[in-house]
């Protein structure tokens, strides 16, 4: 017992980063969908995650032929051969990528400077949802993979490598191909475990009387990103960071225009009434139609 008890200590202190990330997914989880889908979708998340990397050290499916370097076995978590961390990861990345679909897919409310957003219960478990989230969960892994690589150049260390060097600064197309059909089914999975609660009548704890809590997701998908990339600068990657700000750049300009022309939508009486509907819990800011 006191083996694991420090092995989970160890594993924090290594990698505070990730458990920083770790715990906004769950209050940003909790608060939108509920403290149950936050944490089921933890364990169920972790192990689809979890197997997938672990068929891909020993199959090459689906992300390709890699390795792990066993230089902290023994110091942090590790299960079957795959660090607890990095399947664990998968979770918040998830997350934040599917909030970012919903965000986008969604209706939105200005109201006193709080942004809204009129989710409903067909958009958050669409096809669109699960396509567009699982686009920003790639976007996400082409920032965070090369630079992970390199992590014998900062604190996270040297943990895993590739048999032969990948075109794009080491990482080969697969493992991106690889994150598009485990992201997607990430997604598919939370979607199901949410529409699964919503027709059991499962009741839930979660943040509907906060205006904000949609925010958290789409905001940790944001720190994410910037982590990534100050890390990669810092340890004088140029090259790779100018690249990370570039492809994200694009995206990030459009959002705004896309989020903008959404805020007073002609049919924002309909979207009221659908996103009240379906969230009847919801409390809903006051609107000036004045402004």
């Amino acid at each position: 017992m006191d083996s694991i008890f420090s092995l989970v200590l160890n594993t924090i202190v290594l990698r505070p980063y990730v458990f920083v990330f770790l715990l906004i997914y769950f209050l940003g989880c909790s608060m939108h969908l509920g403290v149950k889908r936050a944490i089921f979708f933890g364990v169920i998340g972790y192990f689809i995650a979890w197997l997938s990397e672990y068929s891909s050290i020993h199959n090459g499916v689906p992300y390709g032929h890699y390795f792990y370097i066993e230089q902290t076995r023994g110091r942090e978590l590790w299960f079957l051969g795959v660090p607890f961390m990095d399947s664990i990861s998968y979770v918040f990345l998830t997350y934040a990528s599917y909030s970012m679909a919903v965000m986008v897919i969604s209706p939105v409310l200005l109201s006193k400077g709080k942004i809204y957003i009129l989710e409903t219960k067909k958009i958050r478990h669409s096809l669109h949802a699960r396509i567009l989230g699982t686009i920003f969960f790639v976007y996400l892994d082409l920032i965070i993979d090369p630079v992970a690589l390199r992590g014998y150049k900062w604190f996270l260390g040297q943990i895993y490598g590739y048999p032969e060097e990948g075109v794009y600064f080491g990482v080969p197309i697969s493992n991106f191909i690889g994150w598009f059909v485990v992201g997607f089914l990430m997604i598919y999975a939370l979607q199901k475990i949410d529409k699964y609660l919503i027709d059991k009548g499962a009741t839930d704890y979660d943040g509907h009387r906060y205006a904000r809590r949609y925010l958290i997701g789409p905001g940790l998908y944001l720190g994410v990103l910037v982590f990534n990339l100050f890390m990669t600068f810092h340890i004088r990657e140029y090259t790779l960071g100018w690249v990370g700000i570039f492809i994200v750049l694009l995206p990030s300009v459009l959002l705004y225009p896309i989020m903008k022309s959404k805020l007073p939508a002609g049919n924002l009486d309909e979207a009221l009434k659908a996103h009240a509907e379906d969230f009847r819990q919801a409390v809903i800011p006051d609107f000036d139609r004045t402004r």
